[in-house]
């Protein structure tokens, strides 16, 4: 993950960053030529029908797909803190006013260093567990890319710039393919998590916040476990309240302060190579966006943590009927900053009487709840994005 962090700061600085970094810029076919410049290049012209992208993108969730993972029944099952269960009803919308643009972490374990854009089945749960639901509130569209698989990060010796380009070219290829033929000047959530957080944040800073008629459709950017920093964008600023538009909701979450060596919530992080070492890392609560402690309305895969950037299989609660499990209130959130880091405070709130699960723990202690970024506030951002959606086409 470093390695694939140290590379996409590459890229970063090659999409805009001042001084002699190589600058790339979009050309009349929807490409990317490399040039060398010393000036801070000038934006990019809107990617519209006129600066399109052949339209060949895979699509791993697109309305009108026979099989989309992003659609189908999104019930679930919802505990209380007494274990007491009800079925919250839930289906895509019929027809949302927004659309959600969707860019998936690092899932893919094909043995090459980018994969192919076959669609395997890490992408089509990783959609189930993240992006589906955002479709109760926006027509969901998800393209596979080239990323940089999970192979690939367990031997950071294998990568090269070549192959973040071309993780990156690729979506910024879906993303024209997207503008000029899908979009139609509706509004846009865009949302990515880990890998797919940062390629977000590349793509907005070369192609939509620094281009007003595309930055105008911007309805909110919900960068998440991408170490998203304050001087990341222009113009695009955080988000201080459920019905401000155009604005970034950001975060990495942890259950307690990050240690020295997190990857996450810390300015000096290797992750963060290629900022200035004073940029604050940014910190959005999705559960209270204008500040403060919220409660968490998490959401989670009835079938367990499988698939999830390969968790393991960990279950949360007995066998339920609906796709999804939900805690509501079970845990609160507050966005802290302390001990050199910015984060998200994930606390659970009831006491021993709560039967609810506690906080599983996944991978190091340096990665904080960072397999979890999503899930735990997936019914708050899901609200949020019906909040800002409702405000943007008002």
């Amino acid at each position: 993950m470093l390695a694939l962090a140290a590379m996409l700061a590459l890229v970063v600085a090659a999409c805009g960053g001042a001084g002699a970094s190589p600058t790339l810029r979009p050309v009349s076919t929807g490409s990317l030529e490399i040039s060398t410049q010393t000036a801070t290049p000038a934006p990019s012209e809107a990617p519209t029908a006129g600066d399109s992208a052949p339209s060949d993108t895979v699509w791993l969730c697109r309305p009108g797909l026979a099989d989309n993972p992003c659609a189908g029944d999104l019930s679930a099952t919802l505990v209380a803190a007494d274990g007491t269960t009800t079925v919250e009803k839930a289906q895509p919308a019929a027809s949302p006013a927004i659309d959600c643009f969707y860019v998936y972490p690092t899932v893919s374990r094909q043995t090459a260093v980018n994969a192919t854009l076959a669609i395997d089945s890490e992408q089509v749960a990783v959609a189930r567990i993240q992006a589906a639901l955002f479709s109760k509130v926006c027509n969901v569209y998800a393209p596979m890319y080239p990323q940089i698989t999970q192979t690939a990060l367990s031997d950071p010796t294998s990568l090269t710039l070549d192959a973040a380009l071309t993780a990156y070219q690729g979506l910024r290829s879906a993303f024209l393919d997207y503008m000029a033929h899908y979009n139609n000047g509706r509004g846009v959530v865009f949302i990515g998590h880990s890998q797919g957080a940062m390629m977000l944040t590349m793509l907005l800073r070369g192609d939509v916040d620094p281009v007003p008629e595309v930055r105008a459709l911007v309805v909110s950017a919900l960068l998440i476990g991408g170490n998203v920093t304050e001087d990341d964008f222009s113009n695009l600023s955080p988000c201080s309240s459920a019905t401000q538009t155009g604005c970034v909701v950001a975060y990495s979450s942890f259950s307690s302060t990050p240690p020295a060596d997190a990857y996450f919530g810390r300015a000096d992080s290797p992750l963060n190579l290629g900022h200035d070492p004073d940029d604050a890392v940014l910190c959005v609560n999705p559960a209270a966006p204008e500040g403060g402690k919220g409660p968490l309305d998490a959401y989670f895969p009835a079938g367990g943590l499988a698939g999830l950037l390969g968790g393991a299989d960990i279950s949360l609660w007995p066998s339920v009927k609906t796709p999804y499990l939900a805690f509501p209130g079970a845990f609160s959130a507050e966005c802290r900053t302390d001990g050199g880091a910015t984060y998200l405070l994930v606390a659970r709130t009831g006491g021993a009487a709560d039967v609810r699960p506690v906080l599983p723990v996944l991978g190091k202690p340096q990665w904080g709840l960072h397999v979890l970024d999503v899930n735990l506030a997936l019914g708050n951002l899901v609200d949020l994005v019906a909040s800002q959606a409702g405000a943007y086409t008002a």
